[in-house]
């Protein structure tokens, strides 16, 4: 049998929108990976329709190139803070980082969590200021902010001496000179295989292998894949698979090896140490469980994972039109799905209440369980959402903490008193402002996670949506008080039927309006936003009187405004604590909590009085 190829074990990390998946693409096309005439998507790392959809990466994925003799895997990494999880599992798979900065917007938010991470475990970065032709770009200084990074994440002299390289990924070039604006990757390809160490592994010790992240396939059932630390494994070789205190979880045998050839896995015989592979042939073990040679009983060191900050109620959807557009409405649909997301995903966590119809899913964000809902309604799903809370904890003396989020906005300088007093009103206290060039300042803010609850709709509409906000968990601190929430109050449907041109023409003055004429309406539903505080109950569903008297004149013809459509994280974060959203594969409605009115009034009386 032939010898492995020389091997090197990367990740690439990177603020939201940096660009790390189109610089893939551009190794995937020098690398010889694809043929000359072979169709490729853009972004192909990006596979599934909402990463496709929203631009963002949201799932961590391996992919492999070969340059010049030596296999390079890549692992592409989410760039956003909610999907954090993803990026902290397989850091232990790689042996370097590749650290990609915008070379205008420089070290952000989630450079600075992505980062500590790698630093922590030892791995050395390879510096890549990406977007050097922008015309707005600042070298310079963004290498002193990387540089600053760095030393305020306590990185080794080791770490601090990186190589840095000057690259478009969009054009497909990079050079150690900061004014190149032309030529290919070979660069980078040269640094890679120069600065990351081969996988320091075992190959004459017995089989370890860290399962970090776990897929599903309907013919060969669970797919774990993970890096080979020690020792060789071969289709069909006997193994079982430890938790993380040493228990035997399974045991069962390969049935098959796969490594990854770029966009494909393809199947292999056997896999040595430092391999990065699927494994296919358990039927129970899971992210963070070591899969072992039987000889084995110690367990290998899985990272821990942040704890969630946030979480919904996900309920069986109990509105009258119940049923209708969704296949999977039963509370056992819900568990087994919702289980399967907890057992891939590490960063959520799922408990179920006691009445049995309604799970609390707790998570790192509102995209994270956004993108999550969004995932289980195109998959048939009918579901009650809850508005999201923060997950309270205790200090040592026993006094209430909550999370707090470093928050970095980008505003133009006309907008940056409104926002300002705006994150006041929601307990946020200033910690640093500098104007960024072009008319624009940067603000950065510590804010308690509750108060940002449903705020970034408001932030677009104050900075006319030329506002970019980033935000990134900081810390447990002391519980900021009662936060102030929605100003305006609702307009409630009090019957069910089809919404009427005549009757919403006649309720514009009131509000802004959610629906349409003909929509299906019932008891209990939003139907728009009051313009004063407090909820009114309105007929939307009132035609005109009709009489044998014509009537002429310009009055009659209806002109209404086009209602406001939401989506859904749009309406996770309107909603107040009374409410929910409910979720369908075609619908997205806002109703209240309880539809009944004098179910309402007794629960508004019992809150006054307690």
């Amino acid at each position: 049998m032939s010898a492995p190829l020389p091997l090197r074990n990367i990740a690439i990390i990177a603020h939201v929108d940096h660009g790390k998946t189109t610089l893939v693409d551009q190794l995937f096309r020098q690398s010889g990976t694809f043929r000359d005439n072979q169709r490729i998507e853009e972004r192909a790392m990006d596979s599934n329709d909402l990463e496709k959809e929203r631009g963002i990466t949201i799932l961590a994925k391996c992919t492999s190139v070969e340059w010049n003799g030596t296999r390079i895997n890549i692992v592409d990494t989410p760039g956003h803070a909610d999907f954090g999880g993803e990026v902290e599992r397989i850091l232990s798979m790689v042996d370097g980082v590749i650290l990609l900065v915008d070379s205008s917007e420089g070290a952000m938010p989630q450079t600075k969590f992505v980062t500590g991470k790698a630093l922590a475990l030892g791995l050395r970065p390879i510096v890549v200021v990406n977007k050097v032709d922008r015309p707005d770009e600042r070298i310079q200084e963004v290498l002193d902010e990387v540089f600053d990074l760095f030393v305020s994440l306590d990185a080794s002299d080791e770490q601090c001496d990186f190589p840095v390289l000057y690259a478009s990924g969009r054009n497909g070039y990079a050079s150690e000179d900061p004014n190149a604006r032309e030529g290919t990757l070979t660069p980078m390809f040269e640094t890679i295989v120069r600065h990351v160490p081969p996988p320091a592994a075992d190959v004459d010790g017995p089989f370890k292998f860290l399962v970090t992240l776990l897929d599903r396939d309907n013919f060969l059932g669970r797919i774990l894949t993970g890096k080979v630390q020690s020792g060789t494994v071969r289709v069909n070789s006997p193994i079982h698979a430890l938790d993380n205190d040493g228990n035997i979880v399974e045991t069962g045998r390969a049935s098959k090896l796969m490594a990854f050839r770029g966009l494909e896995r393809v199947p292999v015989d056997e896999a040595r140490a430092g391999d990065i592979i699927s494994i296919a042939g358990m039927t129970e073990a899971t992210v963070s469980n070591t899969i072992c040679d039987p000889s084995v009983t110690e367990p290998l060191h899985a990272q821990p994972i942040d704890p969630p900050t946030l979480s919904m109620r996900f309920a069986v959807n109990d509105s009258p039109m119940a049923g209708r557009e969704g296949t999977k409405v039963t509370s056992r649909m819900i568990r087994d799905r919702l289980a399967r997301e907890a057992e891939s995903n590490v960063a959520i966590k799922v408990t179920e209440s006691a009445d049995k119809d309604s799970f609390e899913v707790a998570g790192r964000g509102e995209l994270q369980l956004g993108v999550l809902i969004e995932t289980m309604r195109r998959e048939g799903f009918e579901l009650g959402i809850s508005r999201p809370r923060v997950l309270y904890a205790k200090d040592e003396k026993g006094a209430r903490t909550e999370p707090y989020e470093t928050v970095v906005i980008d505003v133009d300088d006309e907008h940056a008193g409104t926002v300002i007093d705006k994150m006041a009103l929601r307990k946020s206290e200033m910690t640093d402002m500098r104007p960024s060039g072009g008319g624009k300042t940067r603000i950065t803010f510590s804010a308690p996670s509750r108060g940002l609850i449903g705020y970034h709709g408001e932030f677009l509409s104050d900075t006319r949506g030329t506002g970019i906000m980033n935000r990134l968990f900081e810390k447990y601190g002391p519980y900021k008080g009662p936060i102030e929430g929605r100003q305006n109050g609702v307009l409630i449907s009090n019957c069910a039927g089809e919404a009427v041109g005549y009757a919403l023409n006649m309720l514009e003055e009131r509000g802004a309006l959610f629906v349409r004429p003909q929509d299906k309406i019932y008891e209990g539903m939003l139907i728009g936003e009051n313009a004063k505080p407090g909820d009114l109950e309105v007929n939307p569903a009132k035609s005109k009187q009709l009489t044998n008297f014509r009537s002429t004149g310009k009055d009659d013809a209806i002109r209404l405004t086009p209602p406001r459509i939401m989506t859904l994280e749009q309406a996770i974060a309107y909603i107040d604590d009374d409410e929910m959203v409910e979720v369908t594969p075609k619908s997205i409605r806002l109703r209240k909590a309880l539809l009944d009115p004098h179910e309402r009034k007794k629960a508004s009386r019992s809150k006054e009085m307690a």
